[in-house]
């Protein structure tokens, strides 16, 4: 039995590649930077014509129900061209909780035709930091939630509270305020949200569904390890591509066995990483009990692979890999802002370890 992607799922990861490759390129991203943009509006059209925005939102919804594979194969794509799109949180994660919450209104089609966008903070159900936490009282809320990921610039927020519910919030809502998070990642927008008794839909009652926020968590933590998978794919590239070009002493610089070196330890740890990835998005519905575990391993382990691959793809190009010119810092800091995000290494690693009985959870 061959364990890999099928053809459908091929076809789909191509055709994004292809959108992608058409529609960014290091002068996009740098002219987006400098207006300080993190998302642009014709990629987004350009996304919901290719029926990616409805990815895994219900066919009653207007979306294709296909699987979070499909939908990370999707991500892995964008990430392998930094597309400053909004895409996990508003076509993987709103969608997976409103359908599961079965409140999802018309916010589901809209999202599907990508005539909204929804911010997800999922940063505190991953490990609260000391000041965040948004406490329900009734149907008002109250509190901080930081990190909230493609916030600016977002029709609501979908946030989750300290005793374990999930509520959306309007951005228009009276006592809501979004303050933009500057961070290295130029490419997506990430946000402070707080709360002074704001008005809030309820989509899950504290404990009603134990199963939903370690769910989304785990589809997010996956979601980031394919968006680093093609962002590495993306430097790996072009560091072979530029050590066959580049000469040194008359001689292009892929012909000295330092640089092979480098370039087949990128390849040999990034190849593993395919499979690993791929069987974590396929349990969440072919192994539901798996699915947290393994999506804790595919962040952890892209985690390191990443950093790696980043930081030696640009010794590869020198002097020049650090410049804006050759734009790899783009894909250098996604992986590094993906490594953060949802917990790093050690700390997905202690919820692996407590997954599996081996230590306490946190």
């Amino acid at each position: 039995m061959e364990f890999g992607l099928s053809d459908e799922q091929r076809m789909l990861a191509e055709s994004v590649r292809r959108f992608a490759d058409q529609n960014v390129d290091a002068e996009r991203l740098k002219a987006l930077a400098d207006a300080g943009e993190t998302a642009d509006t014709g990629l987004v059209e350009g996304l919901a014509g290719l029926g990616t925005l409805g990815i895994v939102t219900p066919e009653g919804a207007g979306g294709s129900a296909m699987t979070l594979l499909d939908a990370c194969l999707v991500q892995q794509a964008l990430g392998r061209n930094a597309v400053p799109a909004p895409f996990t949180a508003s076509a993987i994660l709103a969608p997976i909780a409103l359908a599961a919450a079965a409140s999802g209104g018309d916010w589901l089609p809209r999202l599907a035709a990508g005539e909204a966008r929804i911010g997800v903070g999922l940063s505190e159900a991953a490990g609260r930091r000391a000041g965040t936490g948004i406490e329900l009282d009734g149907e008002r809320a109250s509190g901080t939630a930081r990190f909230v990921l493609d916030g600016v610039g977002a029709d609501a927020w979908m946030l989750t509270t300290t005793d374990g519910g999930l509520i959306l919030v309007d951005a228009d809502a009276a006592g809501a305020t979004c303050v933009a998070l500057t961070t290295i990642d130029r490419t997506r927008s990430f946000a402070e949200i707080t709360l002074k008794r704001a008005p809030v839909t309820l989509l899950m009652q504290p404990g009603a569904d134990p199963t939903l926020l370690p769910r989304l968590l785990a589809a997010g933590r996956t979601a980031l390890a394919f968006d680093s998978l093609g962002a590495c794919e993306r430097m790996l590239e072009r560091a072979v591509a530029y050590a066959q070009e580049r000469k040194q002493f008359g001689r292009v610089i892929g012909s000295f066995q330092a640089v092979k070196h480098l370039c087949a330890e990128m390849a040999a740890d990034l190849e593993p990483c395919h499979s690993l990835c791929w069987y974590a998005a396929y349990a969440a519905a072919a192994y539901p009990e798996e699915f947290e575990l393994m999506a804790c391993h595919a962040k952890a382990h892209m985690g390191e692979v990443g950093q790696f691959v980043a930081r030696t793809a640009t010794e590869v190009h020198g002097g020049m890999g650090f410049t804006h010119e050759m734009g790899l810092h783009y894909f250098f800091k996604r992986i590094g802002v993906n490594r953060q995000l949802l917990g790093n290494p050690d700390q997905v690693r202690q919820h692996a370890a407590a997954l599996q009985g081996w230590r306490r959870a946190g």
